[in-house]
């Protein structure tokens, strides 16, 4: 859960990323909540720190908070 007193947490642009892109982080999902894959988020923001970055949204199902971690490529 994000925690607003880190300040090595930014929010970061999620409606910047390509559609296609938004469309598969929100639909991909696990919920702890609901023990369930891919029921979906709404409400997505993006966030990074300096090792990671994730989605943090609520369950389309149950409404409980729901991450979604991504890994970036540097490689490219």
């Amino acid at each position: 859960m994000l925690d607003p007193m880190d300040e090595t947490v930014k929010e970061r642009d999620f409606s910047a990323r390509p559609e296609e892109e938004q469309k598969d982080f929100v639909s991909q999902t696990w919920c702890n909540h609901c023990m369930e894959v891919d029921l979906g988020m709404v409400n997505p923001k993006e966030f990074e720190s300096k090792d990671r970055v994730w989605i943090e949204g609520e369950c389309v199902k149950c409404g409980q908070s729901t991450i979604t971690e991504i890994v970036e490529d540097d490689e490219e």
